[in-house]
């Protein structure tokens, strides 16, 4: 049938008699019930379809005031022509407008915090594990391990849901380009909504994805030193009813690392102690591309698809040299194991997702079908030389490692609100998941090679869990509060192939929620809130049989590890200033059987590490994120933690207890300049941390920013030195009954970038991406 011309139209003006475009424009019948939207186009104008009725339209655009026009009526065959709208400016929210456009990083909201990515000049050239380490109380260490307040147990997502990169490798987070980042969402305290995995809460990186009529985007080109280069761009096309996006970074890195470590063991006849040094270096080709497409069928059905690809080849060596010392301190024997690495990775993810609104504003249902396959493949080939005196001998070893992963996600949401500020929610998932990882070494002898059976395996796990929630909220004046309930049935199995060894678990387990709010005044609001977690085993942690790239340290998991259960509670503060804004925190976390990594030692001076179930840990906390703006040409950003942990628990007999003070802090300055130069300094400093075996010691870094627009805003230069006196270095020590240990570590030195970004039809200041925020705010009420 042909489609029948609007019969409604008009334009939208500003205060100047310009034509205002992506204006929102919404139909309402005369008993104010919303019948369809649109926006304006880029020269002001508008039309639409109605029926005969009655009706008025209400046009909003931020920084005016919203405009409603008076009765409108549509008779069919007479085609309606308003007269030029203009929209009258609003000063409070032009004021607001320009402190947005200008805040540095932080948005600051009672249940989450949200990081611009893009407004932090210490994430230019970076990848996703660099920018994380870059938002406070956030931590990576040297593996890419994430952690939150002190704990790794910590969920991670991408556009709201897990993702091959963050499930897979500790890696894997390295090779997603900053510049494909639009926010990072950090969630301490998360609803029956989300799912329970994560004692301390969840963080989720939302990739760029624009809505903005018409073709925009942003490509970008980085080079550094040491060998750091790659390009990357984001666009977005949107037309009518179909929105286009796409996005692709490659990049070639080479990163030098180093190492140290001292051991002595002595027991009451042996005694035993050697010294190891440790040159690396990581990196090579790595590339993470994703398309999609928004499909607006109608004003209330929307469809969404998206594909992500990530292709890895990665070529890492190591050389380490172990001097063994006698009494006197003198080297008697050396060992120097010299590895080369081949890494291969890829990963394919596909989302559908399904949106469908309803007349009443919040009123929706949303589905989504997740699928994820990801192979990674280590090879490696290993020389050592053994030298005794004027002897010197050299053995061959090879080793493989492959590990792939299928995961496949069903999401179903439902809203439904009723009365003027209450809702119901409902939901279900199922989420199904199984790794293959087999691992061997073989030595070479005499010519042939020969595995050895100690270190070669089969391990195929599955982990299926199955949820349902439901929840309800209401705001009642300036009081609001929520409360769910999320029953979660997980199966889990091992199975080791070569033994025919089975490990099946299966537990059920209830996660309340609950929260409530109250506005003291528009600018002080207070928030109180707690949520059961559960942190189930990695994959990883479950394997008993050993790594072998360290010929006397020796990592393994446990096959009878049990999952972590926490009771969070955490009681907020947030204060709103004319310039600024200040978030405080109190928190108390009790976990049931809590995991810590322990090392063991036996005769010969082998380290062995590999998790326990502990009994239970404590922790008490304070957290403080502020964001002011000194002056119009001086912003600064500060946050600390500072918590007291309490962990009690024995491992075959032995006390394995620890009481540790410590805290966290990061602070950032940003300087406007004259001619459109920006000038950041951003300093971070971890506390020592007494565990249940050692403590790790103190750690401090700097980095400085320097960027300037150019081609008429369009464009920035931006350089920056990251760890600019070399001090990111995780140092700890292990000190148990017979073994004492100092070990330093640097996964990365010092680098320096030059970072080029052009902008196409896009403004600087812009942050609109969407991209799966995981459908609105944790207290959205």
């Amino acid at each position: 049938a042909e489609k029948r011309p609007p019969n409604l139209s008009g334009s939208v003006l500003d205060f100047n008699k310009s034509p205002v475009p992506y204006a929102s424009v919404a139909l309402y019948t005369s008993d104010s019930l919303l019948l369809k939207g649109t926006t304006s186009d880029e020269s002001g104008s508008f039309s639409l379809r109605a029926p005969e009725g009655a009706y008025f339209i209400k046009i909003s655009f931020l920084s005016f005031d919203d405009y409603t026009s008076s009765p409108i009526s549509i008779i069919r065959g007479q085609p309606v022509r308003l007269e030029p709208i203009e929209l009258k400016p609003n000063a409070s929210m032009l004021d607001a407008v320009d402190i947005t456009a200008e805040k540095s990083q932080m948005e600051l909201q009672l249940d989450k915090r949200v990081f611009n990515v893009g407004k932090d000049l210490g994430n230019a050239g970076g990848n996703a594990a660099e920018i994380l380490a870059n938002v406070p109380s956030v931590d990576v260490d040297i593996e890419g391990n994430v952690s939150l307040r002190g704990s790794e147990n910590v969920r991670v997502l991408i556009d709201g849901r897990p993702s091959g990169m963050t499930a897979g490798s500790a890696d894997a987070l390295r090779m997603l380009q900053g510049n494909l980042i639009d926010k990072i969402e950090v969630i301490t305290n998360p609803s029956s909504r989300f799912d329970a995995e994560g004692e301390v809460g969840i963080i989720n990186i939302i990739l760029k994805k624009e809505k903005k009529q018409g073709l925009n985007g942003a490509f970008e080109l980085k080079a550094g030193y040491p060998t750091n280069a790659g390009a990357s761009f984001s666009l977005n096309y949107r037309k009518n009813w179909v929105n286009l996006f796409a996005s692709s970074g490659i990049s070639y890195r080479s990163s030098p690392g180093s190492g140290s470590a001292i051991n002595q063991f002595q027991s009451p006849d042996t005694s035993y102690q050697f010294e190891s040094t440790r040159a690396q270096r990581r990196g090579g080709l790595a590339n993470v591309s994703r398309v999609g497409a928004d499909f607006f069928i109608n004003d209330n059905n929307t469809l969404t698809t998206a594909l992500m690809l990530r292709y890895s080849d990665a070529n890492n060596t190591a050389d380490i040299d172990y001097n063994d010392l006698d009494s006197m301190g003198e080297v008697f024997f050396n060992t120097l194991r010299s590895e080369s690495e081949n890494e291969i990775g890829l990963d394919l993810e596909a989302n559908v997702t399904y949106k469908k609104t309803f007349e009443r504003k919040g009123h929706e249902w949303v589905s989504n079908v997740s699928i994820n396959q990801n192979d990674d493949t280590e090879e490696s080939n290993l020389i050592q030389t053994e030298t005794f005196g004027n002897i010197e001998s050299e053995s061959f070893q090879r080793s493989s490692n492959t590990e792939d992963q299928r995961r496949y996600e069903l999401q179903t949401d439902y809203v439904h609100p009723f009365g003027k500020d209450a809702k119901f929610e409902v939901g279900a998932k199922a989420s199904l998941r199984e790794i293959q990882n087999n691992y061997s070494v073989e030595l070479k002898d005499t010519g042939d090679w020969y595995a050895l059976t100690d270190f070669t395996n089969q391990l195929v796990y599955n982990e299926n869990i199955y949820a349902g929630y439901a929840m309800h909220s209401n705001k009642i004046g300036s009081f609001s509060y929520q409360g769910g309930l999320r029953l979660e049935q997980s199966e889990i199995k091992t199975l080791l192939k070569a033994t025919n060894e089975s490990n099946p678990r299966s537990y059920l387990n209830l996660f309340p929620s609950a929260h409530v709010s109250y506005e003291l005044n528009p600018k002080n609001a207070l928030q109180a809130s707690y949520s059961r977690r559960i942190s189930r085993p990695r994959f990883r942690e479950l394997i008993p049989f050993f790594s072998y790239t360290d010929p006397r340290n020796f990592y393994s998991g446990n096959p009878d590890l049990n999952p972590e259960l926490t009771d969070s509670y955490e009681v907020g503060y947030l204060q709103k200033f004319e310039k600024g804004s200040l978030l405080s925190s109190l928190y108390y976390r009790h976990t049931k059987g809590p995991t810590e990594r322990i090392t063991v030692t036996d005769s010969t001076g082998l380290l062995r590490r590999f998790p326990v179930n502990l009994s239970t840990m404590d922790a008490y906390g304070v957290e403080f994120n502020l964001q002011y703006e000194i002056t119009k040409w001086l912003r600064t950003s500060l946050s600390a933690n500072l918590y007291q942990a309490s962990t009690q628990g024995s491992y075959n007999g032995r006390r394995l207890s620890s009481e540790t003070f410590t805290a966290s802090g990061r602070g950032t300055v940003m300087v406007k300049l004259p001619k459109a130069f920006n000038l950041q300094a951003a300093g971070r400093y971890r506390a020592p941390r007494i565990s249940t075996q050692g403590k790790t010691l103190a750690m401090y870094t700097l980095d400085l920013g320097l960027s300037k627009d150019v081609l008429k805003g369009n464009g920035t230069i931006t350089a920056s030195a990251k760890d600019v006196f070399n001090s990111r270095k995780r140092r700890w020590i292990v000190d148990t009954e017979y073994l004492y240990s100092e070990i330093e570590f640097q996964w990365q030195a010092r680098q320096f970038l030059v970072i080029f970004t052009y902008r196409l039809n896009q403004k600087k200041s812009s942050n609109r991406g969407r991209g799966g925020d995981m459908e609105g705010s944790d207290f959205d009420i």
